[in-house]
């Protein structure tokens, strides 16, 4: 496959060679205001209506045509368009800045350019956000959060109240791939998933992709969202944040050289704990509660062709009770990037990439006295390259070597407690990756992006490594040393998605696509929780495999200022995980016996109706779809819906604009209830009731609905300064939406048994902000 793919792009190579003689257009484009550069600007040459290309993620563009007089169109949404006349006969750097409408008269939702380049790109299932969009969409107590705002579109499932984890296409919230600036944070939330860590004041770009992921990205099965933070204003200071009912924040940015480098810092810290302390109830004045984030980014463009960008984000979350028990976790990253460009057609940029998690739990009391600690760090060290080989050929390629260090968990007690000290052994790994892709247009109406990734696992020493058999018990015990490869595995992952134009406001698109996962969440709960625990494909997991085909309808109404679309998909996963009746995961050295391993399959309807521009705007999202798995050891080997499988999945988003000052919006959300399993029996041991269950995610919990609605002020525009009033309402009406149903005696009625249903959100919550910014 590689071959191939190599042979067809020398052959183009090859031919573009003979081609007329053609000169290149290359170079940036930014905010004139503040420096940033713009992600995804379209460059189109007005006299040649098929041509164009769009910035990359720094960015960069290159367009070629032959010698000729041409006018350049340089579009951004939100900004003003900037047309440049020129003579090409050589090739050029056109370094452009554009500049945000002095009045928006439209609000916008989406950061695709405002024309038809949705019909036009052959990638599917991408959703791409911007800030303005994800800060009107109201949320809980005011913290605009990327994670529950993309949650709202098709194919992508909240996990629930009280969670930031989220389903992408009938995947587990362990197969998303979350990126900030290259970095993987493998626990996106706060307060055990009220808020995710992403504080949007640092956010420049959002991207989710969950079909026809493009071939430099991989290690997970269903999604990638990709978020990039703020650069940081190279041409003036600026001090900005907000205040809130539990979190404050601020952000601080400015040049370090004008026009040539930039820092941002931005910090958001919740005060729950300040009240704690100024409690009258001795067991709880004194306790932990709070949590905080801190983005910083740094970068200096030594010239035209090279730039350094340095960033990183520290975050903990800190929760105890005084003299009972305490927890924290945090997330860790660090990208140091540099770019280069050979030449006005290769870019490259190299990273090196930093990640940990860890967390850690302590019980205070005298008896069970103990401390639980476990950890993951990553090093990873990538390079990517972007060819314009052609006109109509754009090339990626690069690799990537990521080494990966697990402690998967320890126990350290006293001489008093009633728990045994327990450790396990560190676990190393390196995964590394080649990719090649091409994005061909291959005439005005047809257009492919296809390419290969080869990906390989390597299990590392030091240690010892046990295989087990059907039930958990050791067949084999091998001891390794350091450095020594215990298990390697490769797979090659091939990618390929295809747009044909039927007119200029509709097209039909196809994908298909294969991905690997060599880091595998185990946990035996129904939301994500700190102590989830993540271990490495070995000698008895192997990678997890997942390929998905999709097809789709995409079309355009009124100047492109409406979109619909339609997609269909099917996921067939090998290689799936699950835990077996009882398993006992944390600080267990033999944890891999605890588990099972099965197949799965997932397939779906996604339709999504967007109105992108004017005073009113918003969209409306359906997802019809199942999620089954199959496990020998579970119902009889037959397939059974998984706990994320949900019928219906339903959000409508409002915003509107009433005058320069107010502007409201709402979100209404519907999903079918979880698969969960229920008991069928129950029988009494020493006069304790035992519920027995005979079926797998059998059962269903009640649907669960809510409106949320929210309000911005904005103040009297100043030269110097600017604030706004952000007001919203959560879950309106009151619903009681079911978060956790257990099964008791009745209290009321002898030998029955209730059905005890917990919301977390039983009635309204309100929120208010205050946000400035000076200038």
């Amino acid at each position: 496959m590689t071959k191939t793919i190599l042979l067809i792009v020398l052959f183009l190579i090859a031919t573009s060679s003979f081609a007329q003689k053609k000169y290149t257009i290359s170079g940036t484009i930014k905010d004139e205001v503040t420096g940033e550069q713009l992600i995804g600007a379209t460059v189109k040459i007005k006299e040649l209506p098929q041509s164009g290309t769009a910035t990359n993620t720094y960015g960069f563009y290159s367009l070629s045509a032959v010698d000729g007089e041409y006018t350049l169109l340089f579009t951004y949404i939100g900004y003003e368009t900037v047309e440049r006349r020129i003579s090409l006969h050589q090739s050029q750097t056109i370094n452009i800045g554009l500049s945000p409408k002095s009045e928006l008269k439209e609000v916008v939702i989406s950061a695709n350019k405002p024309n038809n380049d949705n019909i036009v790109t052959p990638q599917m299932g991408v959703e791409k956000l911007n800030m303005a969009q994800i800060n009107q969409v109201p949320v809980l107590l005011g913290e605009r959060d990327v994670l529950k705002t993309i949650s709202l579109m098709p194919g992508i499932k909240s996990a629930g109240e009280g969670n930031t984890g989220f389903y992408v296409r009938g995947g587990a919230s362990d197969q998303n791939l979350i990126l900030l600036d290259e970095a993987t944070v493998y626990n996106a939330s706060h307060f055990f998933g009220f808020f995710s860590t992403f504080n949007s004041d640092a956010i420049k770009d959002v991207s989710i992709y969950k079909g026809g992921m493009p071939a430099e990205y991989g290690g997970r099965l269903s999604s990638v969202l990709d978020i990039k933070m703020n650069e940081g204003n190279n041409k003036s200071f600026t001090v900005q944040g907000g205040l809130g009912l539990i979190s404050s924040r601020i952000k601080v940015e400015g040049p370090l050289v004008k026009d040539k480098g930039s820092f941002m810092i931005s910090a958001r810290r919740t005060y729950i704990d300040l009240f704690l302390k100024a409690s009258s109830d001795s067991t709880i004045k004194g306790s932990s509660l709070y949590f905080y984030d801190l983005n910083a980014k740094a970068n200096y463009h030594f010239d035209d062709k090279n730039a350094i960008y340095l960033s990183g984000y520290f975050g903990k979350d800190v929760l105890g009770l005084k003299n009972t028990f305490g927890t924290n976790w945090g997330n860790s990253t660090g990208t140091i990037r540099f770019n280069h460009l050979f030449s006005n057609k290769l870019f490259s940029n190299t990273s090196l990439v930093y990640s940990n998690y860890n967390y850690t739990i302590q019980s205070f009391q005298s008896n069970d006295n103990f401390k639980a600690t476990s950890k993951i760090t990553d090093l990873n060290l990538k390079e990517d390259l972007q060819y314009s080989v052609a006109d109509s050929h754009t090339l990626k390629f690069g690799l990537n070597v990521l080494h990966h260090s697990i402690a998967p968990g320890s126990i350290s007690t006293t001489s008093s407690s009633s728990f045994n000290t327990r450790s396990t052994e560190q676990r190393y790994g390196l995964e590394n990756a080649l990719y090649l892709s091409d994005e061909w247009k291959a005439n005005s109406q047809l257009t492919f992006l296809y390419g290969v990734r080869l990906s390989g696992m390597f299990l590392l020493g030091p240690g010892t490594f046990s295989t087990y058999d059907a039930s958990g018990n050791i067949v084999t015990s091998t001891t390794y040393g350091s450095g020594q490869s215990v298990k390697s595995y490769f797979n090659l992952e091939p990618r390929f998605s295809a747009s044909y134009q039927l007119n200029d406001e509709s097209s039909v698109k196809t994908s298909y696509n294969r991905n690997t996962q060599n880091i595998h969440l185990l946990t035996n709960s129904t939301s994500s929780t700190p102590t989830d625990l993540y271990v490495m494909s070995s000698n008895n997991i192997k990678p997890e495999i997942a390929d998905q085909v999709s097809a789709g309808w995409f079309r355009n109404f009124k100047d492109n200022t409406y979109e619909f679309s339609a997609e269909v998909y099917y996921k067939w996963m090998q290689h799936q995980i699950d835990y077996k009746d009882g398993a006992q995961l944390i600080a267990n050295q033999d944890v891999e016996s605890q588990l099972t391993f099965g197949s799965g399959r997932a397939y779906g309807l996604e339709l999504f109706f967007k109105k992108k521009y004017g005073r009113f705007n918003g969209w409306i999202g359906y997802t019809l779809s199942r999620t089954e798995q199959k496990f020998a050891a579970i119902n009889n080997g037959s397939y059974y819906p998984a706990r994320q499988d949900r019928t219906h999945d339903l959000s409508v988003v409002g915003i509107y604009q009433l005058n320069k000052r107010w502007s409201f919006s709402g979100a209404f959300t519907y999903g079918t209830g979880n698969a969960v399993s229920y008991p069928t029996g129950k029988y009494e041991v020493g006069g304790l009731t035992t519920f027995s269950y005979s079926q797998r995610n059998g059962y269903r919990m009640p649907a669960s609905n809510r409106l949320d609605i929210g309000a911005t002020l904005e103040g009297k525009e100043h030269k110097r300064f600017h604030s706004s009033w952000t007001f919203g309402i959560y879950n309106v009406y009151s619903h009681r939406n079911p978060y956790l149903i257990t099964f008791r005696d009745s209290k009321t009625v002898p030998n029955t048994t209730e059905a005890v249903e917990t919301s977390i959100f039983a009635t309204l919550i309100p929120s208010v902000t205050w946000n400035f910014k000076f200038k």
